[in-house]
């Protein structure tokens, strides 16, 4: 048994040696022969600049039903009438000698412009002197100025909005349009819209047969053009 293992030793080693150098003739071979084929089919070869690019992907991040619907109203111009600044402008020109009806039968005409601002007892002062005492009560400066909560609108008021579209679409009832209009008049205007459509529509603007020939507005309002 010695022997043969002594024997089998040497055959053993050789087996070993051919199988190296088999190994290494293969490995020979492909870095010579097989790597550059693969090279040339674009397989294990490094990538190029344009691939090296990283993907960018954009992510959108959802927003909210409110927040949306918040930008979408804040990029929504709001409406308003045309021409309506040059139209109150020719109101204004011709309301400027305040001798319509209601600036002479006004119930801020019916008091005692010598009354006194201090208010004795009332049973000692007439209704006119009471009444004027109030007025120059009211005159007096304040240190915040008072803002009308509502625009008042009565039938003149809403008869000249429509004819001068001043609402969006056409309205049934003074409460109607002032709605309307409170929805897009600035609000340091509502006190005195009311006195000078009043006094315009007594004077120009009258219910039946209105003076549009003499109307500063008749190039710009839509009724005038129709009449």
């Amino acid at each position: 048994m010695c022997a043969a293992a002594v024997s089998a030793a040497p055959v053993g080693r050789r087996v070993t040696r051919q199988l190296s150098r088999a190994a290494a003739a293969a490995l020979e071979f492909s870095k010579s022969q097989v790597l550059p084929l693969l090279a040339n089919e674009g397989v294990g070869a490094p990538p190029s600049k344009s691939r090296r690019k990283e993907k960018r992907v954009s992510i959108a991040y959802e927003t909210s039903g409110k927040e949306a619907g918040g930008e979408a109203d804040a990029k929504k111009p709001k409406w308003e009438p045309k021409n309506w600044p040059e139209q109150l402008a020719n109101i204004r020109e011709m309301r400027k000698g305040r001798d319509a009806p209601v600036d002479q039968m006004g119930a801020e005409k019916c008091f005692d412009s010598r009354a006194p601002p201090e208010l004795p007892h009332p049973r000692q002062m007439g209704v006119q002197p009471l009444f004027g005492s109030l007025q120059r009560r009211r005159a007096r400066p304040r240190s915040k100025p008072s803002v009308p909560l509502s625009n008042s609108v009565d039938t003149h008021v809403h008869r000249i909005s429509n004819r001068l579209k001043w609402v969006r679409k056409e309205t049934r009832s003074p409460e109607q349009t002032r709605v309307a209009l409170e929805d897009w008049l600035p609000r340091d205007l509502w006190s005195e819209i009311n006195w000078l459509l009043v006094g315009f529509g007594q004077q120009t603007c009258l219910p039946v047969s209105p003076r549009c020939g003499e109307c500063l507005n008749r190039a710009l309002c839509p009724a005038s053009k129709r009449r």
